[in-house]
Order: structure tokens, then C-alpha cells, then sequence
């Protein structure tokens, strides 16, 4: 097997035994990082440390991560207009804050025959968001219920040629 120090330096190609050896000298513990190698490679380190290492990296990248919540947005397919500006309002913080929305015109009685006044809603809700937002799943007919589901917008990444100062 290849055997490589702490510090990334080759000790060279030596015999299982031998690798162990040299680990018990040096008072750390010997690990195969590469198994499918040919000869093998094994490092010399401290395992509690690195598994230490390991876990706390894996905690910062859980910390970083953000959690995409959906919110729910119920509104009926005759709604007044001040209704509707209060659940846009509702939509758009939502979006603004990261989480999806997910529109739902809930349909009552023989309602759900004028399904096309439950779209318009929703395509009026679209067409005002959609500064902040994009539709993820058209309108659709569930049941009872008219869903659409809203996510926010990407915001662009600045170019390169957009992120140089100008040179005066």
C-alpha cells in the first residue's frame, strides 16, 4: 500500500504491517483513503480528529441551508378586489421571504362549473407577482379545488462584465 504522512508527504509504498508500524511510532492511526487505488493509499492521521472535522463541517453546511416552506393562499373564484389586494399582498411577502405559495381557489356547490373564473383568478395572481415570483405548477382542477403553485425568483447572478469597477 502507498502510505502518505499527516502533512501530505509520501512515505512511500510499504506492506500492511509495516504501515501500522510506522502509524504506532508516530501515535496516530492509519486510514485507507483510496482503496480502489492500485497499491491502495492509506494516510497517517488522528480518526477522532477528522471525524471531529468531518461533523463539524456537516453541521455549517446544515446551518447554511435554507428551508424552502410552502404557504397557503385560499381565495373563492368571485372574490372582491379588495380581498384579492389583501391575499397578493399576503403572496408577495411570502415570496419575498423564500417560500413557495401555493394559490388554491376552493370551488363551493355547482361552482366548479365556471372553473374558468377560478383560472382567471389564479392567472390575475400570477401576472401580479411576477416580478418577485414564477409559476412552478400551472392551474390545475383537484377535486374541489383549483391549485397553483408559485416560487420565487432567482435573483440573477451579476455578470462578469457587470462586476468590474469602472477604471478612472
Amino acid at each position: 500500500m502507498r502510505l502518505v504522512a499527516a502533512d501530505g508527504e509520501q512515505l512511500g509504498i510499504m506492506s500492511a504491517r509495516e504501515a501500522l508500524r510506522v502509524a504506532a511510532d508516530r501515535g496516530m492511526d492509519l486510514v485507507e483513503v483510496a482503496p480502489t487505488a492500485r497499491p491502495p493509499v492509506c494516510r497517517l492521521m488522528d480518526y477522532g480528529r477528522f471525524k471531529y472535522e468531518q461533523s463539524k463541517r456537516a453541521r455549517e453546511a446544515r446551518k447554511r441551508q435554507k428551508i424552502v416552506t410552502i404557504k397557503e393562499v385560499k381565495m373563492r373564484p368571485n372574490i372582491e378586489d379588495h380581498d384579492f389586494d389583501v391575499k397578493l399582498r399576503s403572496t408577495l411577502r411570502f415570496l419575498e421571504d423564500g417560500d413557495k405559495v401555493k394559490a388554491t381557489i376552493m370551488f363551493r356547490g355547482r361552482e366548479i362549473v365556471h372553473s374558468d373564473r377560478g383560472r382567471d383568478v389564479l392567472v390575475r395572481l400570477a401576472k401580479a407577482v411576477e416580478q418577485v415570483g414564477v409559476v412552478e405548477r400551472p392551474a390545475k382542477v383537484e377535486g374541489r379545488n383549483m391549485v397553483m403553485i408559485l416560487t420565487p425568483k432567482q435573483a440573477p447572478a451579476p455578470s462578469p462584465a457587470q462586476s468590474q469597477q469602472p477604471q478612472e
